[in-house]
């Protein structure tokens, strides 16, 4: 009997999580960056503007234009990832439970880079993580429905203490999507083998086989 290295074949992600996976992030790239050009048309913070290097739309309706298109590809996504995790039960698996204790130890792991990594398996940091830019994004729809709508959707805007305070919060819902983007994405580079799953919901690996 010997043993040889072969190729292993793990399933990891559905196809339906890892479709609204990637339109999700190609609508939240045009919204970001058409939003940064629309804020850049009426700063917030005084003559604070983002580089119009990094903006998309190139004049205010044409921005507006990218943002409305991207927001309907949002919110019609997230319903599909909604319905199919809470109907398959993926999102309680994945993203409970949420305990202090767990994502205390789990942080303090992670900054002193001792936290492992299991393919498919989320650490109490990271289902805190998404649980958290899923919620920024509910905030970021409804925030901004009510700067779209501040009339018809009176209330909605009065909740979010009227038309400026609700410019604030959708700003601030951004500024959190934005970084759990970054944060996503150095965690892709220092652990680059979980690109190809979300891409073929799998995860191939060399591993000894006895014959």
């Amino acid at each position: 009997m010997s043993s040889r290295s072969r190729r292993a074949e793990r399933p990891i992600h559905p196809l339906v999580v890892r479709i609204t996976h990637w339109v999700n992030a190609l609508a939240m790239l045009i919204m970001i960056t058409s939003g940064w050009r629309i804020y850049n048309a009426s700063p917030i913070f005084g003559d604070w503007m983002f580089p119009k290097a990094i903006t998309l739309g190139g004049w205010l309706g044409g921005a507006l234009q990218w943002h409305f298109a991207a927001m309907w590809l949002l919110v019609a996504n997230g319903l599909v990832y909604l319905t199919y995790g809470l109907a398959s039960g993926h999102l309680r698996q994945r993203l409970t439970p949420l305990r202090p204790v767990e994502i205390g130890r789990d942080f303090v792991a992670a900054l002193t880079l001792r936290l492992p990594h299991r393919p498919g398996v989320y650490n109490a940091v990271q289902r805190l993580l998404y649980v958290g830019v899923l919620i920024a994004g509910v905030v970021a729809v409804l925030s901004g429905l009510a700067i779209w709508k501040p009339v018809q959707l009176a209330p909605l805007t009065t909740l979010m203490g009227g038309y400026d305070q609700a410019r604030i919060v959708h700003f601030l819902a951004m500024v959190g999507i934005a970084a759990f983007v970054a944060v996503h994405l150095a965690l892709v580079l220092l652990v680059p083998r979980t690109l190809p799953t979300m891409i073929i919901g799998r995860e191939i690996r060399l591993g000894p086989s006895a014959e």
